[in-house]
């Protein structure tokens, strides 16, 4: 399991649309003009470590898929924020030929703003080959990337019925347990949008269980928030029946 300390700049409440909203510029005015693709094509293999993070930061931007081979080379990069870069430029530019490259560097890197980039871009390349890694580090993870693992998953586990089964209970788990509740509300949100998937089976149900126990039993409102809407996008009766009955008594 990693340390929460690696992480501790990252906010563990972030938007669930897209790390990519707190990436920074490198060094450049925020209102300068879109990059030469051809010019930034050129940098990804500069022999200057921030001539290639600055056109890894390009490729979050722009999609070409020519960049794909030289981002899949910069994940290695020894320097973290060139990683986090082509990580963050992969999951603009998804390719089944990065999703490998990224399961490994998952795997081994100790950056956390690497990881939490990884686990987003993973989700955009609508991979099953995603699922395993993903939903390792739903319950193993620090916070941040947790919360993303949650999101991610809505996106691939929901390719293959087999996926969706084997995804369902560790998402349950997290909404349970765990302590943030910014990754609780990724999972009532993900579990929400496997259901649209189910058919009204015993994994559908157990399922609905958990976001009914959310809405009623989770100390954070925001929780109950995401269980609710989840709940009422479903049309389930059991959900519906027990907002109604919430309603009348003022709990929700």
């Amino acid at each position: 399991m990693h340390d929460d300390e690696e992480l501790t700049v990252i906010k563990a409440d972030a938007s669930p649309e897209s790390p990519l909203d707190e990436i920074e510029p490198v060094d450049a005015p925020s209102e300068e003009a879109t990059p030469d693709p051809e010019a930034m094509l050129a940098q990804l293999w500069a022999s200057e470590m921030s001539q290639r993070m600055r056109a890894a930061r390009a490729f979050c931007d722009l999609q070409d898929e020519r960049a794909i081979p030289f981002l899949i080379q910069l994940l290695s990069e020894v320097c973290p924020l060139v990683r986090v870069s082509a990580a963050y430029a992969l999951g603009r530019n998804p390719s089944r030929d990065a999703v490998d490259p990224l399961i490994a560097q998952l795997n081994r890197d100790w950056n956390g703003y690497v990881r939490k980039g990884i686990v987003w871009a993973l989700g955009n390349c609508s991979n099953r080959r995603s699922v395993n890694p993903l939903t390792h580090a739903l319950t193993t993870d620090i916070s941040a990337v947790r919360l993303w693992a949650a999101s991610s998953l809505a996106q691939i586990a929901k390719l293959e019925y087999e996926d969706m089964v084997a995804t369902v209970p560790p998402l349950i788990q997290t909404l349970r347990q765990d302590l943030v509740a910014a990754v609780r509300s990724n999972c009532a949100w993900t579990l929400g949008q496997l259901c649209r998937e189910l058919p009204s089976n015993v994994v559908y149900a157990t399922a609905i269980d958990a976001l009914l126990e959310a809405l009623v039993e989770d100390e954070d409102v925001g929780v109950q928030e995401d269980a609710k809407a989840a709940l009422l996008r479903l049309g389930d009766p059991r959900g519906i029946q027990m907002i109604e009955e919430l309603e009348l008594e003022g709990l929700v």
